[in-house]
């Protein structure tokens, strides 16, 4: 038997047992653990049926990484069953569309096509670069803003297409009317908070984002997301429903943890790491494993 998944189903399970921990005591033992990282910290977390919720600079605009993804799966799913697009649409992935970086879209042959429905699946399952790219281009940047708007998400922003990974960088391209603010394109290719993308997650869970199908569609591309290094890392014995992000600076992640005592959304971003770490041991990926353990545990 793992040991982390039977320490973390203990801890779960006598959590459930155990007196519930005040807010004002489980937001400073947050405060202590962030003294534990190098890095900003800020996160956002809510029981979606309890109503408990804690957060530490909740409401600051922080980059997104791959995160501003989910966004915008929810965008394309609200332009499908619009008849804006259809999932059936082909987009052609040509030699000027390909980005290094994570997916797999870079190494299909040039000329090939893939649906939007599997770009869109790409995009969150293993954080495709490339078709996020095609995405935004065939639905646009700036319509997917003006959803997010109406859903009430005011600082929840695409701001421009990805460049690529390391140091293989293409020219910044693809700028959104929010994305060419001066002030915003320190964002790099998205900007949100942790309370509005805990409150996009809320909304799928309610069937919402567009409708309950819709909704659902997204919620299990979430589930099928393969890198599971963050939230999920230590509850493998729960539903996960997650998008992770990564930078050289910067970890986050958002999703939603299905636990015996609620759904526990959670949003967690540290930026301002020290030293570039790309493995999975990465010392953010580590402690937003340990924090969302100790939300499990404490949220009820």
């Amino acid at each position: 038997m793992k040991i982390r998944p039977f320490v973390a189903a203990l801890l779960l399970i006598l959590s459930v047992c155990s007196s519930p921990v005040s807010a004002g005591d489980l937001e400073a033992r947050l405060l202590e653990m962030s003294k534990q990282i190098d890095g900003r910290v800020a996160l956002y977390a809510r029981n979606l049926d309890s109503g408990r919720e804690v957060g530490i600079n909740a409401d600051e605009p922080v980059r997104t990484a791959s995160t501003i993804k989910l966004p915008i799966a929810c965008a394309v799913a609200k332009f499908v069953a619009e008849g804006k697009h259809a999932w059936s649409d082909r987009l052609i992935v040509q030699a000027a569309d390909k980005v290094s970086g994570s997916g797999v879209l870079a190494d299909f042959s040039d000329g090939e096509s893939i649906s939007l429905r599997d770009a869109t699946t790409l995009m969150i399952i293993v954080s495709d670069n490339t078709a996020t790219n095609l995405i935004l281009d065939h639905v646009g940047g700036d319509p997917v803003n003006d959803y997010l708007a109406s859903l009430g998400l005011e600082r929840t922003r695409v701001m421009r297409k990805i460049r690529g990974d390391g140091t293989q960088l293409k020219p910044a391209q693809g700028w959104t009317r929010e994305g060419s603010r001066p002030e915003n394109q320190r964002f790099g290719i998205g900007m949100s908070t942790p309370r509005e993308m805990v409150r996009l997650l809320e909304m799928l869970e309610q069937g919402k984002v567009v409708d309950g199908n819709s909704s659902q569609l997204v919620l299990q591309m979430l589930e099928r997301q393969q890198y599971k290094d963050g939230i999920g890392r230590k509850v493998d014995q729960f539903r996960v429903a997650s998008k992770s992000g990564s930078l050289d600076a910067l970890r986050s992640d958002v999703g939603i943890v299905y636990t015996p005592h609620g759904r526990i959304a959670i949003a967690i971003t540290v930026d301002g790491l020290p030293q570039i770490d790309y493995s999975p041991d990465n010392a953010a990926q580590k402690w937003i494993a340990d924090v969302s353990l100790v939300l499990l545990e404490s949220l009820r």
